[in-house]
């Protein structure tokens, strides 16, 4: 008996159903304002007032950050017995944290089946950050992010005044009512190589005051367009860029303007923001001259690690250029009329109409920028 397979001409993509499972999941279908959503007032506003999205974007990278998430948490979870993917809330607000890592004392409170490997030495709450190499350096020098911040500091300030929620499968830990949190912890993984960085701070009650005070202001916002942007729009802010709410909040592309353009309304205003922009130049103007200088006084020194950062250069090749013998060569193998003058332009369409790659050779003597390439040292 002969089984007859059948292969489709181009294999099914995958990405259509990791969108829709993603579209399925509790925090992508939540209508509550989620700590995770505090990233700008005026998006919040969108949400807390149930504009339906006007931008879908590519979540591809979102998704696989999504994945990458879940899997480290569920080790942790495996391994180490920590709380994780826990629900936090009040009237105003719902979050779910990553990790919760109790300490002793709270952790004899719960059934042995719920205490962690080995307890913290003060209760902590973690968040869990995937990173592309793009943002890396950003993340070792400067840490977690004013809207990173006030999203972690919303989920500890939950746990501290109202526990754990008591909805199905945490019903143990909300019986342990607030929790003393004491310290918060990011973990930055790097989502191309694997890299991580930790980052630990104290828990500030005044930081959470204010992350709390943030939330109030945009509940109490009559309209989603009262409140600021608090980025500077599109092909500025990568965020505005990927953001559910872009042309409703910036409104629809237009073609040779940007959509920062529209903030201008008059010549008075025009005239405001082109005496800022002459100062703001004025003020950068000796910064970009002392960045040069600097730079010209590195010239020549050799790649490596000086101090706390790591130099590296890059660029200085050789450019690619039109072989033009190359290509006489390869009309005359192909029995075409080679011009008596040498039209590269039209020798290049005519080689790619046919389908031949266009050859290029190394200009020695015509060189690509040489770029300076300064990084935080990775500590050991």
């Amino acid at each position: 008996m002969t089984t007859l397979s059948i292969t489709p001409e181009r294999p099914v993509s995958l990405w259509p159903a990791a969108h829709a499972a993603d579209a399925r999941r509790p925090r992508s279908q939540q209508t509550k304002l989620g700590a995770s959503d505090t990233v700008c007032a005026r998006r919040a506003g969108y949400l807390l007032h149930g504009r339906p999205p006007t931008d879908t974007g590519e979540k591809r990278k979102a998704i696989l950050g999504t994945w990458l998430h879940a899997g480290i948490l569920e080790a942790a979870r495996e391994e180490y017995g920590w709380l994780v993917e826990r629900q936090v809330e009040d009237h105003t607000v719902r979050g779910h944290i990553d990790a919760v890592q109790l300490d002793s004392a709270t952790a004899a409170r719960l059934p042995k089946r719920l205490r962690p490997a080995l307890p913290a030495e003060e209760t902590t709450v973690e968040d869990v950050k995937t990173k592309s190499t793009y943002q890396w350096d950003n993340v070792l020098r400067y840490g977690a992010s004013e809207a990173e911040l006030r999203q972690v500091y919303l989920y500890a300030d939950l746990l501290r005044t109202e526990g754990f929620a008591g909805v199905r499968g945490q019903r143990q830990l909300a019986r342990l009512g607030p929790v003393p949190v004491t310290r918060i912890r990011f973990r930055f993984i790097n989502r191309d190589n694997g890299d991580d960085h930790v980052q630990e701070i104290a828990y500030d009650a005044e930081r959470a005051r204010r992350a709390r005070w943030w939330v109030q202001q945009v509940r109490a916002a009559a309209s989603p367009e009262e409140l600021p942007r608090t980025f500077q729009g599109p092909g500025i802010s990568s965020i505005c860029d990927h953001c559910p709410f872009r042309t409703a909040c910036w409104g629809p592309l237009v073609a040779d303007r940007s959509p920062q353009s529209q903030l201008i309304h008059d010549d008075e205003e025009r005239a405001k923001v082109l005496a800022e922009y002459a100062e703001v130049s004025e003020q950068i103007k000796p910064l970009r001259e002392k960045l040069k200088f600097l730079r010209a006084k590195l010239d020549g020194s050799e790649p490596g690690v000086y101090g706390d950062n790591v130099l590296k250069w890059s660029g200085g090749n050789p450019t690619k250029v039109d072989d033009v013998e190359a290509m006489v060569a390869l009309y005359r193998r192909a029995d075409l009329q080679v011009p008596m003058v040498p039209d590269a332009a039209a020798m290049k369409a005519t080689l790619k109409e046919v389908g031949i790659p266009v050859p290029t050779r190394l200009d020695h003597d015509r060189r690509t920028a040489v770029s300076i390439n300064v990084t935080v040292r990775k500590q050991p």
